[in-house]
């Protein structure tokens, strides 16, 4: 079975980080997340608001450096939950269990950007931004990189 969904939209409020009697940290948000279509009476995209859960690390990760307004990519799991309102009438809720949190925008203050992604990924090692450089730069640079491809893919 597979139930993985991926969304895109600005949070609507900034997270709200509780911690749970047993002592695990949650944080929920509210995305704001455009349609891909128009309507076609009024001519103006659609907007939903979906749920967002995440646990532990993520939570806390969405709560330091997230805030209302932030363009935020989502990845996860859809899940559909009943509970009981105030009234006592039964209800279902859908959310997505976020797994993986990115920032969709870049930071407004200059600051570098980021994501978390449980440690389970792994990336390949950064190079150093002097090894691509610009045209004209150091073209002899350039054609070092060219000349020493071996075939082999470097991942």
């Amino acid at each position: 079975m597979l139930n993985h969904i991926t969304i895109m939209g600005r949070l609507v409020a900034d997270p709200e980080l509780r911690t749970t009697p047993s002592g695990v940290t949650v944080a929920t948000v509210r995305l704001a997340v455009d349609r891909d279509f128009k309507n076609k009476q009024t001519g103006e995209r659609e907007t939903d608001f979906i749920n967002v859960v995440a646990w532990r690390q993520t939570a806390e990760f969405i709560s330091r450096y997230f805030t209302k307004g932030r363009m935020a990519v989502v990845e996860g799991r859809l899940q559909i939950r009943p509970y009981t309102d105030r009234d006592g009438n039964k209800r279902t809720a859908a959310e997505v269990v976020a797994e993986n949190f990115y920032f969709g925008d870049s930071r407004r203050d200059g600051d570098n950007g980021g994501s978390y992604a449980p440690s389970s990924y792994s990336s390949a090692p950064a190079q150093p931004a002097s090894q691509y450089a610009a045209p004209g730069a150091d073209d002899d640079q350039f054609s070092e990189l060219v000349d020493d491809d071996d075939g082999d893919l470097p991942f």
